[in-house]
């Protein structure tokens, strides 16, 4: 879902994270995530998150509250809020390259999109026009945006608010999310797997089967080297996979509460060496970071 990421990756290198972090065999040299923290609010099932213009503000889609929630990305405070009184089971949000924030207003079938100035948001427009529950969007720094229509089962493009391309096929296709060289990561959560997608949505590599042992994989972020950290919800687990497409890390595995351990993940944001996730099941975000 990450906004104009060309210009927002920073250098991170390969990383890995299993339950209480476990180093998969051969990457003991990799960088470790490092538990730091996780909100004191409670949340509603939140979904994916995103850093907005200048890095301020943390925003997060939280879907049982229908709304945007706005927080401090160093206390993980909830600054603000804003779509509550008309949005319905919120899952995603991007930005574009003038601050306009894209919002997968699933339950209502449509994206809203919104001028925001902090914690303030003024409805602008939306797109809804062949997508039905959508919850991923990604806005490309060519102005199309591209949403995942999780029950359509498609993956549609938008430019100026028309459709300019579509991708079918797919079973409850979540996040999309820039790759370094320009290509696009969808995850496929009901096909339990990654694609790596062009931008006219042609398929270039699939990332599945036993080596991943995804279930359920639903949001991800990279950053500029091509590190990928992604929520694999049923599994309980943060998996995180190198820039040649090696799984060299897991964190979780196993349901529960605390430390290293998360119950139904769906959200990742990275930023520097710092990485927020979307604790959904436990309703919470926890931070983490890495660590050379």
């Amino acid at each position: 879902m990450k906004r104009n990421i060309f210009s927002r990756f920073v250098s991170l290198g390969s990383g890995i994270l299993f339950l209480a972090i476990t180093t998969l065999p051969g990457f003991t040299g990799e960088p470790k995530l490092s538990f730091v923290g996780a909100s004191d609010t409670e949340f509603g099932n939140p979904h994916d998150l995103i850093l907005g213009p200048n890095d301020a503000y943390l925003y997060v889609s939280d879907v049982d509250k229908n709304r945007i929630a706005v927080l401090d990305p160093k206390s993980l405070k909830v600054i603000g809020e804003f779509g509550a009184d008309h949005q319905a089971g919120t899952h995603d949000i991007d930005f574009d390259i003038d601050g306009n924030a894209y919002v997968a207003d699933t339950h209502n079938n449509r994206v809203l999109i919104y001028t925001v100035n902090g914690a303030n948001a003024e409805r602008i427009g939306e797109l809804s026009e062949n997508i039905r529950g959508p919850e991923g969007v990604l806005v490309h720094p060519d102005g199309r945006v591209y949403v995942a229509g999780a029950w359509s089962n498609n993956v549609v493009v938008y430019r100026n608010g028309e459709i300019v391309g579509e991708l079918n096929g797919l079973s409850s296709p979540h996040d999309l999310a820039f790759d370094p060289n320009g290509d696009i990561w969808l995850a496929d959560a009901g096909n339990h797997r990654l694609l790596l997608l062009s931008p006219e949505l042609d398929v270039k590599k699939e990332l599945s089967g036993d080596a991943f042992d995804f279930n359920g994989v639903r949001y991800l972020d990279l950053t500029t080297k091509g590190l990928m950290i992604a929520a694999d919800k049923n599994n309980h687990a943060v998996k995180v996979i190198s820039k040649d497409h090696r799984l060299i890390q897991v964190v979780g595995g196993s349901p529960g509460m605390g430390k290293n351990v998360f119950r139904t993940p769906e959200g990742v944001e990275i930023k520097g060496n710092t990485v927020w996730i979307s604790d959904s099941g436990n309703d919470r975000i926890v931070k983490y970071r890495l660590k050379h």
